[in-house]
């Protein structure tokens, strides 16, 4: 039996569906990560677990108990908002005390607690500042411990990092994850942020327009896409709108030229797909006058984007491919370049009729 349970959860608001029915299994001691957009509806299935909202249809389960109609403050969850909600008046370890004393806690149980949650995030020197006095990393610290100070069966982040800065927000998101695995909390965790999500989650669910396009491993989100939506939001994505030419051999057309993938193999003749691949995996050399042939789409580099020992080439066509700095400086904005597509580990997924074209987007645009 699953730890937590989200079943067919259904929200609207008027005439805006918020949630259409998902579905999400959780057992302990797992982290999963909600991914998507503003307005997918994310926050809003956080809410209906944590109490503060219910649902129109659907139940919420912990540990096999139906918890959907029970109060927030009867459901032992623990809550960190992204803005960080501390009592101004209050100390930090008065913030993380707060919830043990309304429990009814006594004050030697408090202050032991107090003290080894202060430690476990990092904060055991600054137990006496108040809010004010602390970074915003360390408030988010403070507002960690308070919702861990109470022992929650679940916990439950509402986007915690989006007002911190870069550098903060990979130091705290590791610190949470760290937490998490010593703690072995199930936790549920809200972002927009797709490199966040993939870093410390045992699973994602990518949502959009209310439903779950897709869920599993973070290397399942990244590899093998299921929905062109999912293809775009994860990662950066040269997107190849094709058209199936013989399912038999794998090749298909993408316009006007003739590419192989194993991938295309037992597809209908004149299926319309698209064709996936990551920016690692395109291969770019300079074309030396030569006209592309074999498994290769021709072009010319327009822009270079410095990531450090990587270099992002944006080519004509819509293309892009991330090489090592080095090799990049042998083809300067304006060269003539071949990318080279591999036949294999690309993955191809159908396009309905009515699929909008994606022709001339670029797929850095994300």
């Amino acid at each position: 039996m699953a730890y937590l349970e989200l079943q067919e959860l259904h929200r609207s608001f008027g005439s805006h569906i918020a949630l259409n029915g998902i579905n999400i299994s959780l057992d302990q001691g797992e982290f999963i990560s909600l991914l998507g957009p503003s307005g997918c509806g994310k926050t809003t299935a956080l809410r209906l677990v944590a109490g503060f909202d219910r649902p129109d249809h659907g139940r919420i389960v912990v540990e096999g108990r139906d918890v959907t109609g029970v109060a927030p403050n009867k459901r032992d969850m623990g809550m960190v908002f992204q803005a960080y909600s501390l009592f101004p008046n209050m100390t930090a370890k008065q913030n993380v005390e707060f919830g043990l004393k309304i429990r009814g806690r006594e004050k030697g149980q408090r202050r032991g607690r107090v003290d080894e949650l202060l430690e476990l995030v990092g904060l055991g020197h600054a137990a006496d500042r108040y809010p004010f006095q602390l970074s915003g990393g360390m408030q988010q610290r403070v507002a960690l411990a308070r919702a861990l100070a109470i022992e929650p069966r679940v916990l439950l982040l509402d986007e915690p990092l989006s007002a911190l800065d870069a550098k903060v927000r990979v130091q705290l998101r590791e610190e949470i994850r760290r937490i998490q695995l010593e703690l072995g909390i199930t936790t549920l965790y809200v972002t927009h942020d797709q490199e966040e999500a993939l870093a410390i989650s045992d699973k994602v669910a990518v949502m959009y327009g209310g439903v779950i396009e897709q869920m599993g491993t973070p290397l399942d989100m990244y590899t093998a896409p299921l929905t062109p939506f999912v293809a775009e939001f994860i990662g950066t994505m040269n997107r190849l709108e094709s058209t199936v030419v013989d399912g038999t051999t794998g090749e298909i057309d993408h316009d006007g030229k003739r590419i192989r993938v194993d991938a295309a193999r037992g597809r209908s003749q004149g299926e319309r797909v698209l064709v996936l691949v990551r920016p690692e995996s395109l291969e770019l050399a300079a074309s030396n006058g030569t006209a592309a042939n074999g498994n290769t789409l021709a072009g010319e580099v327009i822009t270079h984007t410095f990531l450090g020992p990587v270099t992002r080439l944006k080519v004509t066509g819509g293309l892009i491919a991330d090489m090592s700095t080095a090799r990049a400086s042998a083809l300067p904005v304006g060269s003539s370049v071949v990318a080279t597509v591999p036949t294999e580990g690309v993955q191809v997924i159908s396009l309905p009729d009515d699929a909008p074209t994606l022709a001339g987007r670029d797929p850095d645009d994300q």
